[in-house]
């Protein structure tokens, strides 16, 4: 904008103001002849007009107001300081000082005018507070009390206003209905707001449309067109203009961009690509492992996308089981039981997706889920032939000739071709090489004597070799039992050394003997025990069968040769002997020695 920098063109734009300035009632300022220094302004005090009015003016001047940006070549004037002592006679210098005196604000000594020589920015500095002195300039004394005046920069619209804010980032719901608010924004503008429309602003929106709009006072955003579609476009630019002077033209302008994201909403149902999908596992697929993965394609995004499948109905009730991933969002189906393709090579589901979370805003749209039918095709493999019984049990008598038959096995392939069987035994479990398969029959035979003392139980492991392919082998449990024969005397479980009281009483146990046998039964043996040919006239002893595996050994009578018979049994007697002294010790503190030597003890060999 530009200024006249003429005489005329400032006089006539000083007469404005002073209209303007006498119309708010403060046009101009009197100072009282006694006010002294650091007197306040007139313009502060509630009563100046009275006082204006009552006390006589030594010296005057008019309001100063300087328009800010001037930009002309000379000084701008500003105005005129005059004292009534002034008679024009040159006797009068005219002083100022105060904010910017000297460096903005110059005066004229002999005619009191004040200019200002730089360009004022009402932004960086409103007012400038001076000071103003009239003095002799003979006697250099002053002529007037030093006074204080403001020199106000009135504002011009040189501000554009400005987003602070701004660039914004707003989001709004998808399929929002219109009107709906997006967002606010404002603007500030730096020139004064208390005068003229400098600093009123009013928004426009420059970019966006016919999509959102703005509210010209409040800077509100708002949805323009209702059921705006996230996934036909999620994203939009505006540029939002905030211009002063309430619009009108010759104001100045500041626009901001607003991103506005639209929000996901569910308002897609899911959907299968295809009507019916189709796939093929080999039947040796292990339980538990992915047979497929399957998805329905929702335009949503996030919690709005997320689905859960089920099974409906379908082949093999339990072969199938279906969850969903969590990352992908996909079916994923699991195998739940073993695939045999010689008993089924195909199975037909009809699956299910539904989404997770609903909007019931939106149910007009749905159903929100759909099916499709899958079909699974088991493809053959070459599997190792089969024992028609995993785990047999054969017998055999321990005491059975070398190449005695024992049982046979028998194992075939599952597979279509059929092929023929070999047999063999794992020789891991069979290290003695005790029996033998025949290769064909898969009869098993004894190849050396068993010993069921040595090993009752023989655990071997049966292959089964397909002929055409060799790779391909079975396996399977044979448990033999070695059968138990008489093969074996009895034998005494310890060798026995007995110790005989003298005293001993015909027919009491002295010895208890017990036997063993290593053939069956292991428990509920019976023997019969008598005493050898050699020692079964000793009419010390006797044998007592317990018709079992014991019998007791018993004391008959006792025989001394030395003819002191009565008192060496009546010395035993009273010696109190036990089981395992020997009669000797017993008697020797009572008997006499030479009784004691002609004692002779029988005991059994």
């Amino acid at each position: 904008m530009g200024w006249c920098c003429s005489g005329i063109c400032r006089a006539l734009a000083l007469l404005v103001l002073l209209f303007v300035l006498r119309g708010r009632g403060c046009c101009c300022w009197g100072l009282s002849p006694s006010s002294g220094d650091g007197e306040k302004s007139l313009r502060s005090d509630p009563d100046s007009w009275e006082a204006l009015h009552r006390n006589k003016r030594s010296w005057v001047w008019n309001q100063f107001f300087v328009l800010e940006e001037y930009t002309g070549n000379e000084p701008l004037y500003v105005g005129k300081l005059h004292s009534d002592v002034d008679k024009g006679d040159g006797k009068v210098k005219y002083v100022l000082s105060g904010e910017g005196a000297t460096s903005i604000f110059t005066i004229d000594e002999n005619t009191g005018d004040i200019h200002a020589t730089k360009r004022l920015d009402r932004e960086a500095q409103a007012y400038y507070t001076l000071q103003a002195q009239a003095i002799d300039r003979i006697t250099n004394l002053p002529v007037e009390p030093r006074s204080e005046f403001v020199v106000k920069v009135q504002d011009i619209n040189d501000n554009e206003p400005k987003f602070l804010d701004g660039p914004y980032l707003a989001g709004v719901p998808e399929m929002s209905p219109l009107g709906t608010m997006v967002v606010q924004v404002a603007a500030t503008d730096a020139d004064d707001p208390t005068y003229g429309n400098s600093a009123r602003v009013v928004y426009s929106i420059i970019h966006g449309q016919p999509y959102f709009s703005v509210e010209p006072k409040t800077g509100v955003i708002r949805t323009a067109l209702p059921n705006m579609d996230r996934e036909t476009k999620d994203q939009y630019v505006l540029v939002i203009q905030a211009k002063d002077m309430v619009g009108q033209m010759g104001g100045l302008s500041g626009t901001t961009s607003v991103t506005v994201t639209l929000t996901d909403v569910n308002d897609n149902p899911p959907r299968f690509a295809h009507k019916s999908y189709q796939y093929t596992v080999l039947e040796s697929l292990p339980v538990q492992s992915v047979v497929a993965r399957i998805k329905a394609a929702d335009a949503d995004i996030g919690s709005n996308a997320e689905m859960d499948y089920r099974i409906m109905d379908g082949d093999g009730p339990g072969m199938f089981n279906i969850t969903t991933d969590e990352d992908t969002q996909e079916g994923v189906i699991i195998l739940q039981k073993p695939l045999d393709f010689e008993t089924r090579s195909g199975f037909a589901l009809r699956i299910e997706a539904t989404n997770r979370n609903i909007d019931s805003n939106f149910l007009s749209l749905g159903p929100f889920s759909d099916i499709t039918s899958m079909k699974v095709s088991v493809a053959d493999v070459n599997e190792p032939p089969v024992f028609s019984t995993p785990l047999s049990k054969l017998n055999v008598s321990e005491d059975a000739k070398v190449g005695t038959s024992i049982g046979r096995v028998s194992a075939h392939d599952p597979d279509n071709s059929n092929s023929g069987i070999r047999y063999s035994i794992d020789r891991n479990t069979d290290l003695e090489r005790f029996f033998n398969v025949d290769a064909l029959s898969g009869i098993i035979s004894t190849a050396k004597s068993l010993d069921r003392e040595a090993n009752s139980i023989h655990n071997l492991t049966i292959l089964a070799i397909e002929s055409l392919d060799p790779n391909q082998i079975g396996k399977g449990i044979t448990l033999i039992t070695v059968l138990d024969v008489n093969d074996n005397a009895p034998v005494f479980a310890i060798d026995y050394e007995t110790l005989l009281c003298e005293n001993s009483m015909p027919g009491q146990v002295i010895q208890t003997i017990s036997a063993v046998d290593k053939d069956e039964p292991l428990d509920g043996h019976r023997f019969n025990f008598a005493l050898d040919g050699t020692v079964a006239g000793n009419l010390n002893f006797t044998l007592r069968d317990n018709k079992g595996a014991t019998a007791f050994l018993c004391h008959s009578l006792m025989l001394f040769k030395d003819s002191g018979l009565l008192f060496i049994v009546n010395l035993y007697k009273s010696a109190r002997c036990t089981h395992t002294q020997r009669i000797c010790e017993c008697l020797m503190l009572k008997a006499p020695k030479k009784y004691l030597e002609s004692v002779e003890i029988l005991y059994l060999d």
